[in-house]
């Protein structure tokens, strides 16, 4: 089961006393997964859902606020995993318009006017955060946290997207709208607005999850970057050996250490010896022992000299 299953699972489970809240909820929904069909007996409204938990939550709402004639519908998915589809039915005209007066989506007795921006519907912080919930059990949907940070609501109408996004940002957070093939997607990719969403939603096991998730992630990264500088210093220090130990080989080759400053020598002689070892192991072994700052210009005065002999 993905994430986002998981997480449409238990916020469909949220017990939701207040009409306000069930009739908030409603109004996420029906723009979200709802669907409309007008005919010589009137308008039936249709909600269509991949998810068992969600179906059932639509079917207990419209049942026991509107009509006790719902149906329930299942059909295959057209996609190739061939997913159970839910369709619940709502045919009772009178409840239908009931539901679309409710979520201010109709103007008058006959007139059908499509409001994505049901101001007075969702007023207080309560009925926002129905209503986002809505929107998220009709067509939100969660990357896994292993993989990615990425939390997105698919809107038919930029007007929807654009209220949809003013919603969730007055609590806020900084959702942002982008165009994607026919769609409108409202999404937050920032991993800790993602997790105040959840909070919103009512998700408090998903984001438990999600928090764990986020915290091993982030240990990992830490020590994944922690090993990348150990090994670059590494790399670059073997590097810098390698340098060194060619520069005494040349002139050991052409004038011999032994016309080297007896300081210079010392070094030289050392670095021969043992090619792993630290410029302040090699300035220990000096009598007196230096830092690594007198063996870091001892190495450069004979890296000049080697340079020289080079070019002559």
């Amino acid at each position: 089961m993905s994430f986002s299953s998981i997480v449409k699972n238990e916020v469909a489970k949220i017990k939701v006393d207040d009409v306000c809240d069930v009739i908030s909820e409603l109004c996420g929904l029906v723009p979200t997964c709802g669907s409309l069909k007008f005919n010589r007996l009137g308008i039936t409204i249709y909600f269509n859902t991949e998810n068992a938990a969600v179906a059932r939550r639509i079917f207990t709402f419209l049942k026991g606020y509107y009509s006790e004639e719902v149906e329930v519908m299942v059909s295959k998915s057209k996609q190739l995993k061939k997913r159970n589809v839910y369709s619940i039915i709502l045919k009772e005209s009178g409840a239908v318009k009931a539901l679309l007066y409710d979520i201010d989506f109709l103007k008058s007795e006959n007139v059908f006017m499509l409001n994505y921006r049901p101001r007075g519907i969702i007023e207080d912080v309560s009925c926002k955060k129905a209503y986002i919930r809505g929107a998220f059990l009709g067509a939100g949907s969660i990357t896994n946290p292993e993989r990615s940070y990425h939390f997105e609501f698919v809107c038919e109408e930029v007007e929807h997207a654009e209220f949809l996004s003013e919603i969730i940002n007055s609590f806020g957070l900084n959702s942002k709208i982008v165009m994607r093939k026919e769609n409108y997607i409202v999404y937050l990719k920032e991993a800790e607005q993602i997790a105040d969403l959840l909070t919103i939603i009512g998700a408090t096991k998903a984001l438990l999850e999600f928090e764990n998730i986020r915290v091993v992630k982030s240990v990992n990264n830490q020590v994944n970057r922690l090993v990348n500088l150990e090994t670059a210093n590494m790399n670059k220090t073997i590097d810098a050996s390698l340098s060194q130990i060619a520069d005494i080989e040349f002139i050991d080759k052409t004038i011999g250490i032994d016309r080297l400053p007896r300081n210079l020598r010392e070094v030289a002689e050392i670095r021969l010896k043992n090619d792993s070892i630290s410029l302040k192991e090699i300035g220990d072994e000096l009598n007196p022992p230096i830092g690594k700052s007198g063996v870091n210009h001892r190495l450069k005065k004979i890296k000049e000299i080697a340079n020289k002999l080079r070019s002559e």
